[in-house]
């Protein structure tokens, strides 16, 4: 009797004892999650236009020229837009057969891809514009400008136009079916020729479609004699936008 009671003492103590024993641990929670946001973002800005003087008999659309000052053109004040390229050279009177956008960017910031962006967006939805026949062109920081925006939407551009700037030249064949003409003077000390040279060569090794004008005498000023030029406009009319072949 006495060593039965002794068997269901210790019957009980195991029992309890295995009551008592800790739940295994839960897997530790994940210390990264997927998450989801959408936000609207607000674009803003101040340009010059310019439509041609026909524009209000002809009901076709009309080819359109990006233009982009340089840093000395920043800021608030749309008459330093007119210093230089195709603004200056409607203030003294010239036609051109475009729609001439000129946008100003803020003092102390650079081209901004998605306020340009917007701009042509904006622009083109609001005027009469063949969106086969968008060209871009700049100056100096609006040269940079200019193969930024182009290797960013490189399927929106009939033609370009980069004078005295630069770029990345590692992902510039992504617009090699894109005419170029790119312009510098050889003796530029703000500019160095040099990156104007890599942006060519890097096109012409992915066969790229590119013209390069260098003007032997000039310094960082190489939009005077660029912009002056009648075969400049010409050579922009005569392309169409097309489509990009890998």
């Amino acid at each position: 009797m006495r060593l039965r009671t002794l068997i269901l003492l210790t019957a009980l103590a195991l029992a309890g004892c295995a009551t008592s024993a800790p739940p295994p641990a839960a897997p530790p929670a994940a210390r990264q999650a997927p998450e989801t946001f959408t936000r609207q973002i607000t674009v803003s800005g101040h340009y010059l236009l310019y439509l041609p003087k026909n524009y209000d008999r002809q009901q076709e659309p009309w080819p359109l020229l990006l233009f982009l000052h340089g840093a000395g053109e920043r800021g608030d004040d749309l008459e330093l837009v007119k210093k230089h390229g195709p603004p200056k050279l409607i203030e003294a009177g010239r036609d051109f057969p475009f729609v001439v956008v000129s946008p100003q960017a803020p003092a102390e910031q650079w081209w901004s891809v998605p306020f340009l962006d917007a701009l042509l967006q904006e622009v083109t939805a609001t005027y009469r514009v063949d969106t086969d026949r968008i060209y871009v062109t700049g100056l100096s920081m609006g040269g940079f400008g200019t193969w930024d925006l182009a290797m960013a939407f490189p399927d929106r551009f009939a033609a370009i136009a980069p004078v005295c700037g630069g770029g990345n030249a590692y992902a510039v064949c992504v617009i090699k079916h894109l005419p170029t003409w790119n312009f510098h003077g050889a003796k530029d000390a703000v500019v160095p020729l040099a990156r104007s040279q890599e942006m060519v060569d890097a096109l012409q090794r992915c066969s790229g479609d590119v013209r390069f004008t260098i003007y032997p005498d000039a310094g960082h000023d190489a939009w005077t004699e660029t912009y002056d030029n009648p075969a400049l406009y010409e050579w922009l009319l005569a392309h169409r936008r097309q489509p990009r072949q890998e």
